[in-house]
C-alpha cells in the first residue's frame, strides 16, 4: 500500500514482535505527540502504512493537507481512506487513494478538534461534534449529526444536553462529553462514545431516543474515558462491545444479557437486561485508544502512551506488534473491513481475563518485565494505602512517557527522582546549617567590633 512518498522517517518507529506476518497492511493515524527523549516540541501529525511484517512502507506527513492532529481512519471503498485531522480553522476530512497516495477529496468543517467523521454514502458525512460549547449562553451543544457535502448543510442533528441532565461531568463546559467516536451500527442506529460521561450508547435517529447504554457517569470501574467502541453480533444474535477503555489502562467486552433470552440492540427493554464483562485484557497497557477484533479473533489495539500497536490473541500474548512513535490514535487492518469484523469473545471461548505478554519491549515497560507502577498497585494491593497508590500509579504511568529518557526503564526513573529528592534535602539541610554558621560568624563579627569601640 502506498499513501504518498516517504516524508518521514521517525528513528524510533520499529517492528516489534512478529511471529507471522499480518493478513494485510495497517493504517496508523499518530496525532505527534513528542516522544521520550526527543524534547517537547510537537511532531508532526502522520498517517503511515506497515506492512505485514510490522516494518514501515510508507508515511504521510500531516502538513500537506493542513493537518494538526490525525485521529480516526477509516477503509472506505476498494482502495481509499478516510481520516478525520484537526487544522487551525477546525477539522478537515481526507479521502485518500492508499494505491496513488492522492487525495480524492478533503472538506473542511467548521467543528473544533473533532475525532471521528465516517462516510454514510451519497455524500452524507456522519459526525461527532465534541466541543460546540456557546460562550453566550454558557450551554454546550455537543452533537451527533449528519452533513450534506452536496448540499452543504446538516440534513440531521441529536444534542447530548437535550438526553442528560446538565450537570452530567460537573457541568456544561468547553468540553463537556468529549464525544470522540459515533458509527453506524444498524438502519438508523448510531453507536456513539461520550467520553466525558464514562459510556458508550446506541442513538435511535428516528426515535431520538437512547436503546442501549453501557456505563454510567463517575462509575468508573465499567469504564473510565474510553475511547472508539465497537459493537459485535454474536452467531446467535448476541450484541457485545468491544472498547479502549483508557483511563483504567485496558480494552474490555461486554456482553448484554436480557429477559427471555433477548440479546438485541432494541429488541428489549433497557430495563430489562444487564451486561456481563466477557473479556479484560490488561498488564503493560498505556492509555490503549482502539481495539478492533479480527475476523481471526485476535484484538488489534492502539496502545497510544505506549506508542505502539499490537495484535494480541484472546489469552493476551502478542504476536504482531510494531512501534509507530508519537502517539498513535486509531489503526485499521487493511481487508479487515472498517473496526470489528470478528467474533465477540463467549463465541471462542475466551478466557475472561487476559495478561498481555510476548512484547519485545522496545519501549521501557512495555516488556515482560513488571514496571514500576505495577509493583506498587501490587504491593499495597488489599491495604488502606492500595486506593490513594492506585491513583498516583495511574498517574505516574500516563506521566513518565514524556519524561523518561529512551534508555530508562520506569524503574530506573523511580530511582533517579528518588536520587534527585535524597539529593535536594541534603542540599536543603546542608545549605540550613551553613546558613547558621554564617550567621554565627558574623555576629561573632558584630560583637568583637562592639567591644572594640566600647573599649577606645
Amino acid at each position: 500500500m502506498g499513501i504518498s512518498a516517504l516524508t518521514h522517517t521517525p528513528t524510533d518507529s520499529r517492528t516489534g514482535t512478529v511471529e507471522s506476518p499480518a493478513d494485510g497492511p495497517t493504517v496508523v493515524g499518530i496525532q505527534g505527540f513528542h516522544f521520550r527523549g526527543q524534547g517537547a516540541t510537537k511532531k508532526p501529525a502522520r498517517l503511515i502504512s506497515v506492512g505485514p511484517k510490522a516494518s514501515l512502507h510508507r508515511s504521510f506527513d500531516g502538513s500537506r493537507v493542513g493537518a494538526q492532529w490525525f485521529y480516526d481512519v477509516d477503509p472506505v471503498g476498494d482502495n481509499d481512506i478516510l481520516v478525520s485531522a484537526t487544522i487551525p480553522q477546525g477539522t478537515v476530512v481526507v479521502r485518500f487513494d492508499r494505491l496513488t497516495g492522492k487525495v480524492v477529496w478533503s472538506e473542511q468543517l467548521p467543528y473544533h478538534d473533532t475525532h471521528d467523521v465516517d462516510s454514510l454514502g451519497d455524500g452524507k458525512l456522519l459526525i461527532a461534534n465534541m466541543r460546540q460549547y456557546n460562550e453566550t449562553t454558557s450551554v454546550s451543544n455537543d452533537r451527533l449529526l449528519v452533513y450534506d457535502r452536496h448540499e452543504d448543510e446538516v440534513v440531521w442533528e441529536w444534542l447530548f444536553h437535550e438526553h442528560y441532565p446538565n450537570s452530567t461531568d460537573g457541568g456544561f463546559a468547553g468540553d463537556w462529553t468529549h464525544v470522540n467516536d459515533v458509527d453506524k451500527v444498524g438502519d438508523g442506529l448510531y453507536l456513539a462514545s461520550p467520553r466525558n460521561f464514562d459510556q458508550v450508547i446506541v442513538v435511535n435517529r428516528s426515535t431520538g431516543e437512547i436503546e442501549l447504554r453501557l456505563g454510567e457517569d463517575d462509575t468508573r470501574e465499567i469504564l473510565h474515558r474510553q475511547h472508539n467502541p465497537d459493537l459485535i453480533r454474536g452467531p446467535n444474535g448476541s450484541v457485545s462491545v468491544l472498547v479502549a477503555d483508557s483511563e483504567n489502562d485496558r480494552v474490555v467486552e461486554y456482553t448484554r444479557h436480557c429477559e427471555d433470552g433477548k440479546v438485541g440492540v432494541v429488541e428489549a427493554d433497557p430495563e430489562d437486561c444487564e451486561w456481563e464483562r466477557t473479556w479484560t485484557l490488561a498488564g503493560g497497557l498505556n492509555w490503549p485508544r482502539d481495539a478492533d477484533r479480527l475476523p481471526n479473533g485476535n484484538t488489534l489495539v492502539t496502545d497510544t502512551l505506549n506508542h505502539r500497536v499490537i495484535e494480541v490473541t484472546p489469552e493476551g500474548r502478542i504476536v504482531w506488534e510494531y512501534y509507530a512513535t508519537w502517539g498513535p490514535y486509531d489503526a485499521e487492518r487493511i481487508g479487515t473491513g472498517d473496526g470489528s469484523n470478528g467474533p465477540p469473545m463467549v463465541s471462542i471461548d475466551a478466557p475472561k481475563h487476559a495478561t498481555l505478554s510476548n512484547s519485545v519491549g522496545v519501549t521501557p515497560g512495555t516488556g515482560d518485565r513488571q514496571t514500576f507502577h505495577g509493583w506498587l498497585t501490587e504491593t499495597t494491593a488489599g491495604t488502606p494505602l492500595s486506593g490513594p497508590v492506585e491513583k498516583f500509579a495511574l498517574r505516574w504511568a500516563h506521566v513518565t512517557p514524556w519524561l523518561t529518557p529512551v534508555w530508562m526503564t520506569g524503574w530506573d526513573f523511580a530511582r533517579t527522582i528518588l536520587a534527585m529528592l535524597v539529593l535536594l534535602g541534603w542540599t536543603t539541610v546542608e545549605t540550613y546549617y551553613r546558613r547558621e554558621r554564617l550567621w554565627d560568624r558574623v555576629n561573632n563579627f558584630a560583637e568583637r567590633v562592639r567591644a572594640a569601640s566600647d573599649d577606645w
